[in-house]
């Protein structure tokens, strides 16, 4: 006979209270926020007109970067093309889903578009608006090197209107995203009321759907053809980084746009919904009719203070480098969000928690005052953001000792060049991850004895991170953005001297800020996964109670480790991390593949290439990594949304709630890993560019390119796209949870439902999977080579045996 249950599952048996309502006060403050939304977006329109008012530089300049413009809207259009297929799909699948109501179900599902939709037109608009910005840059840091006749420049001037037209271009997409992601959730509250975590969720998983093939997609894209670019350029003819005799420079450059500007664009948009879907859950819960709302206003606080930080980034002579002016306006926006959000919280919220209405008696009667648990709570997520950024970037400056010791290694070589990099992802994973554990659990001590209290605080230190995301996102496109404006000098051959330093010292700056802003990223995903953890707890009580299940069955509900099925389910978790990184970096590497014999077979058929006397076809390589891109992103997408499935309603809900703990256990350290070794190598292989340890052509310096390439689909296609990839599967095991509760228990289980849904989610995981290995690989022997193209977009083997050396 079963024994007494614990307390947690004894308490799932209870109602929580009494529905949340939305106050006719809180209604208008949510429209106040809303306004708020729609200030970001215009102060968007006011920064694009300042970036679009900038020289664009030469006839030669303003040549390549159209061409970068096309190449980025042809491929951003076709990937639009196959992600609506998906999109239509998933909408008529949420359909087929769980719901209170048939007005929850409709609203769930046409959020999804709507959250897909915001997260398309942040990507897109952070590609636009880059791919203008990039020349402007470019032609900025030319007044640096005047012509003959013309009066010199200050170079600190010159310096600084270069890198301030970089960051009002990454501003533009800051104030997209926060601005877009509020709107959409303050839409969903006022229109659903109540009832709108239920809706939020499906405008986050559309925003975390749509942002997780972004980001793969675009990942493979970029990446592909930078190590194609890299090993044949750099290492084989010995030309620099960015030369106009390389064919594969402008789908480099279109890669940037699409993969850095486009992905992480989307990428940190539906970070910012995903936690304000998981805090609204809760906060129902935890606050109330107060949980409607308070989660709401801690975002728009920080939507202000981004204005403030935007404009607070403005160089001055005295800083030590572009990071300088970047920090002062990372952390005065931080500050000031802080003080903002301790004067909202303790203006609106009460002193004790039996002053909230419609919340359980266990909370109405926890002692303590609950405006200090929302500061503190939105404290640590504010001091976290300032100290992964502090962390991330010792690990990856230049000026800082472990990348100048990668640098050091390349003195003896690529394989100490690799191995170095390596330990510096390992090691520095360690620590984000102590920071982000201890911060998550900080944040959970907060509730005390109430589980809803600590999930909460955690779900509201999440939003504390938010408060800096919009000058997080500036940050980020502030890095490809300078990236493009190197490569259009180079290419274009009218920036040099003391113009070609500034850009290549804003590109130095710019590859710290995409691993910082990759740090805070996965630092949000774990947050916001920790949250929709708390969310997934949430709806599977509920499914619970409404559902007749026993004594004994509601053991399976547990999450006891110690259970087989749990522990199985902790292992798949982990183990899907690692075969979703192994897919996306196995893409890069097929598809570079494919760049380096396309690259090679132009200089072997084209010698004129190399004296200036023919062009190289630079749409040959654009094609070959549009198309490898969009056949490739497919397998990892299917795998992070049906494992879930498969997981769930095979080995139950306890394991589903292990899988998800796993794979953000095993995704934290992963993604940092990743990140901050591509970012450490890359970094590397600047200092050694700008004169150290034998400098540009040196065996040193072939030796941190090929660590750059290696770190390539680490940084930029694998370690990022570990951040929608936790979203969502936990959003996927939030919607499938009642589904899974219904089937497994009480009077409506049904083992033959859980079979098949289980046996069809893996035979589409294998079968997807399956294909995607059998692709060909660009790498081949006497017999032959298979470049998984056809004749007329592949390359042909060359009689050379080095032609088909492994990539």
């Amino acid at each position: 006979m079963a024994g007494p249950l614990t307390p947690h599952l004894q308490d799932i048996a209870q109602p929580l209270a009494a529905t949340p309502v939305l106050t006719d006060g809180n209604r208008n403050l949510v429209l106040v926020i809303a306004v708020v939304a729609l200030a970001a977006l215009v102060l968007a329109v006011v920064l694009v007109r300042q970036v679009l008012s900038a020289d664009e530089g030469t006839d030669r300049m303003k040549e390549i970067a159209a061409a970068v413009q096309e190449g980025a809207n042809a491929y951003l259009a076709r990937q639009f093309r196959t992600l609506g297929i998906f999109a239509v799909v998933a909408f008529f699948l949420l359909m087929l889903l769980p719901a209170d109501t048939t007005s929850q179900r409709i609203g769930r599902s046409v959020f999804f578009l709507v959250g897909a939709g915001f997260s398309a037109v942040t990507g897109y608009i952070g590609m636009w608006l880059a791919v203008r910005s990039n020349v402007r840059v470019a032609a900025a840091a030319r007044a640096a090197t005047p012509a003959p006749g013309e009066p010199s420049a200050d170079l600190t001037t010159v310096s600084h209107r270069a890198m301030k037209i970089a960051f009002r271009t990454g501003g533009v997409v800051g104030m997209f995203t926060v601005g877009l992601g509020l709107l959409g959730a303050s839409a969903v509250v006022l229109v659903y009321k109540a009832d709108a975590p239920k809706v939020l969720e499906g405008f986050g998983f559309g925003a975390a759907l749509l942002a997780m093939f972004m980001r793969v997609g675009g990942g493979i894209f970029t990446k592909a053809a930078d190590v194609g670019a890299d090993l044949v350029g750099k290492v084989e003819q010995g030309i620099p980084e960015d030369d106009p005799r390389n064919a594969a420079t402008i789908a480099d450059n279109v890669g940037d746009n699409v993969g850095d500007c486009a992905g992480m664009a989307a990428d940190l948009f539906e970070s910012y919904a995903v936690t304000l879907v998981a805090a609204l859950i809760l906060g129902k819960v935890a606050f109330g009719d107060s949980g409607l709302a308070f989660p709401l206003l801690i975002p728009a606080i920080g939507v202000l203070t981004a204005m403030i930080g935007i404009f607070a980034v403005a160089p001055r002579r005295k800083d030590r480098s572009g990071m300088t002016a970047i920090n002062r306006g990372f952390f005065i926006s931080a500050v000031i969000s802080l003080a903002m959000v301790a004067v909202a919280a303790f203006a609106y919220l009460p002193s004790t928690y039996a002053e909230l209405t419609n919340v359980p008696g266990d909370i109405a009667s926890h002692g303590g005052d609950p405006r200090i648990l929302a500061l503190v709570a939105v404290a640590i997520g504010i001091v976290l953001a300032a100290l992964i950024q502090q962390l991330t970037g010792y690990f990856t400056e230049t000026n800082r000792r472990p990348v100048r010791d990668i640098g050091k290694t390349s003195l003896t070589g690529p394989a100490t060049v690799v191995l170095s990099g390596i330990s510096v992802g390992l090691e520095s994973a360690v620590y984000s991850a102590v920071l982000i554990g201890l911060s998550v659990y900080g944040a959970f001590l907060l509730g005390g004895a109430s589980i809803w209290l600590a999930l909460f605080a955690v779900a509201l230190a999440g939003t504390g991170l938010l408060t800096t995301v919009g000058v997080i996102v500036a940050m980020d496109t502030f890095g490809p953005v300078s990236d493009n404006a190197q490569g259009i000098a180079e290419m274009s051959g009218d920036v040099h001297g003391e113009g070609a330093k500034v850009l290549t010292d804003l590109d130095a700056v710019g590859n710290t800020t995409k691993a910082i802003t990759k740090g805070i990223a996965i630092a949000t995903a774990v947050l916001a996964a920790t949250a929709l953890f708390g969310s997934f707890k949430e709806a599977v009580d509920t499914a619970v109670r409404e559902a007749n299940i026993s004594a004994a069955d509601l053991r399976w509900l547990d999450l006891d480790i110690s259970q087989p099925n749990n522990l199985v389910g902790l292992l798949l978790g982990a183990a899907v991390v690692f075969l979703f990184s192994g897919l996306a970096i196995n893409a890069v590497s097929r598809s570079a593949g494919s760049v380096v014999f396309e690259v090679r077979r132009q200089f072997r058929e084209r010698p004129g290439i190399m004296d200036y006397t023919e062009k190289p076809e630079y749409g040959r390589v654009v094609d070959i990594c549009t198309k490898d891109a969009l056949r490739e992103l497919a397998t990892p997408g299917l795998l992070a949304v049906l494992a879930p499935i498969a997981v769930g309603f095979a080995l139950g809900i306890g394991a589903l709630g292990s899988y998800l703990a796993g794979a953000i256990g095993a995704g934290t350290l992963m993604a940092v890993f990743l990140a901050n070794s591509g970012g450490a190598w890359d970094n590397a292989k600047k200092l050694v560019e700008d004169g150290h340890h034998g400098g540009k052509g040196s065996e040193a310096h072939a030796a941190t390119v090929i660590g750059d390439t290696v770190g390539d689909p680490f940084k930029d296609t694998a370690g990022p796209a570990i951040n929608p990839l936790l979203k969502v599967m936990n959003l996927v095991a939030l919607l499938v949870a009642p589904a899974v509760v219904q089937f497994s228990y009480g009077d409506d289980a049904n083992l033959a439902v859980r079979i098949g849904a289980a046996a069809v989610a893996l035979l589409v995981i294998v079968v997807a999977v399956y294909i995607s290995k059998r692709r060909g690989i660009a790498v081949g022997d006497d017999e032959g080579v298979d470049t998984g193209h056809d004749d007329s977009q592949s390359t042909k083997r060359s009689a050379d045996p080095n032609a088909t050396a492994t990539v």
